[in-house]
């Protein structure tokens, strides 16, 4: 695969080129009144942790793509990934240590949501801090689903990541930054394919 360059100077204001129309096309399915309602909240999320350089805009808009394609905060329903064959929805959550799930209703109380599908009882914890919700998110955790708040999430998921996925773009592996965020390769190809209709639209750097 290209390398995507890493730009280390990120511009304060990337909504000034990463418009409706692009981010369109890199959602050719999604109603564009959706993306016209939500870009702006996303775009400024990226703005405080410095994420406003090209790889990291492509970064959380393919994300988005992969995860909420319909560019609104979306609230995960049972699956057999996370429900047992007759059991409470989200059961298969409950107990899960690596969630930081402490049994019922754990599961279901932190499914994923939002942009990123923020999932778990510590990552509600870790990420409500970080952009200073205190701990309201693990006590009202359905604001995770509040398009603002979706939108710093997302911007705090990534960040804390960042390293790792500015490593795995530069070296054109976006197998590998959407593992970063996603653990496995659910919704790779909307994620590439938004990335790389992306990279063709947006400028090189994102902003003059």
């Amino acid at each position: 695969m290209a390398s995507t360059e890493i730009h280390q100077s990120p511009s304060p204001d990337p909504s000034e080129v990463v418009t409706v129309e692009i981010v369109s096309k890199m959602f050719p399915s999604t109603p564009v009144e959706n993306i016209r309602a939500h870009l702006p909240a996303v775009l400024e999320a990226l703005v405080e942790p410095q994420l406003t350089d090209k790889p990291m805009v492509l970064m959380a808009l393919a994300t988005i793509r992969a995860e909420a394609e319909s560019f609104e905060p979306v609230s995960e329903g049972p699956s057999r990934f996370n429900t047992s064959p007759g059991g409470q929805p989200f059961d298969l959550y409950d107990n899960r240590r690596d969630l930081g799930n402490q049994g019922p209703p754990d599961g279901a109380s932190f499914r994923g949501r939002g942009f990123v599908q923020l999932t778990g009882r510590t990552n509600y914890q870790v990420h409500g801090q970080a952009i200073g919700l205190g701990d309201e998110l693990v006590t009202n955790p359905g604001l995770a689903c509040d398009p603002r708040i979706a939108a710093k999430l997302l911007a705090s998921f990534l960040k804390r990541r960042e390293g790792e996925i500015r490593a795995a773009l530069a070296d054109g592996d976006l197998s590998h930054a959407r593992r970063l965020v996603n653990g496995g390769s659910n919704g790779l190809d909307r994620f590439s394919g938004a990335f790389h209709i992306g990279e063709t639209l947006l400028p090189e750097p994102v902003t003059a």
